[in-house]
C-alpha cells in the first residue's frame, strides 16, 4: 500500500490569472457584489455611469451588485476595464483603513461642469472618493416638460432645495410641485422625476442624491 497522499483538490473559489511574466497570480475568494459597489461608490458613479463605462446594461450591472447573478468571465473583464482595473485587482479584498475625518471643499463656481439641453450641473466635493451622496448645483435651463426626452430615473433617494427663481418639479406618481427660494423635496430617485424654470431667469438648486 502507498503511503503516497493523493494531490488535494483546487479550491474553485480561488481565482487564478496568469501574470504576464508567466507566474499565476492567486486572488482569494472576495464578496463580488460588495466589492464592484463599493468600487463604483469610490467613484462617485451612479448605476448608469458605471454600467456605461464597462458597456453592459444598468440592470445587468443592478444584478451583479445585489448578488443576483454570477457575471460571466466576460462580464467581469468589462467591469474590470470599465472600472479601471486589472482583473486581479477586481477581486483584491480593500485593505482596512483606519477611521479618520474626511473634508473637502469646493470653490464658488469652481465645481465641474456638466451641460444638458435641460440643465447645468456643477458637481460638487469632487476632492472625495467613496462619497455615499453627490451634492451638485443645477441651473434649469428647461421652461417645459416637454423639453425632456422622457422621465429622469436612477438609483438613490434625492434632495431638492431653491436657491435662486421658482421651479416646478414633475415626478410621476404626484401632482406638479411649484416651489419657489428656500422650498424644498424628498423622494425616491427611481421615480420619474423632472424640474422646469418658471421664473424669467433660469432657477438656481442645490442636488443632493444618495449614491446607494
Amino acid at each position: 500500500m502507498s503511503d503516497q497522499q493523493p494531490d488535494p483538490q483546487p479550491n474553485p473559489a480561488i481565482l487564478r490569472f496568469a501574470r504576464e511574466n508567466g507566474a499565476a497570480a492567486v486572488v482569494q475568494p472576495v464578496d463580488l457584489a460588495a466589492r464592484v459597489r463599493a468600487l463604483r461608490k469610490e467613484r462617485g458613479w451612479t448605476l448608469e455611469q458605471a454600467a456605461q463605462a464597462a458597456g453592459m446594461a444598468r440592470s445587468t450591472l443592478s444584478k451583479i451588485e445585489n448578488g443576483q447573478m454570477s457575471p460571466t468571465f466576460e462580464a467581469l473583464k468589462k467591469l474590470a476595464e470599465g472600472l479601471g482595473l486589472t482583473m486581479p485587482q477586481l477581486f483584491t479584498p480593500p485593505r482596512a483603513q483606519a477611521p479618520g475625518g474626511r473634508m473637502t471643499h469646493t470653490r464658488a463656481g469652481i465645481g465641474e461642469a456638466h451641460v444638458t439641453p435641460t440643465y447645468e450641473h456643477e458637481l460638487l466635493a469632487q476632492g472625495l472618493t467613496r462619497k455615499a451622496m453627490l451634492p451638485y448645483r443645477a441651473r434649469i435651463r428647461a421652461r417645459r416638460l416637454e423639453e425632456f426626452d422622457g422621465w429622469v430615473r436612477h438609483d438613490g433617494e434625492e434632495f431638492l432645495y431653491v436657491l435662486t427663481g421658482q421651479v416646478r418639479l414633475y415626478t410621476e406618481f404626484y401632482a406638479p410641485l411649484d416651489m419657489r427660494r428656500g422650498d424644498s423635496a424628498y423622494y425616491d430617485a427611481s421615480m420619474g422625476h423632472n424640474v422646469v424654470s418658471l421664473s424669467p431667469e433660469d432657477a438656481t438648486i442645490l442636488w443632493v442624491t444618495s449614491l446607494g
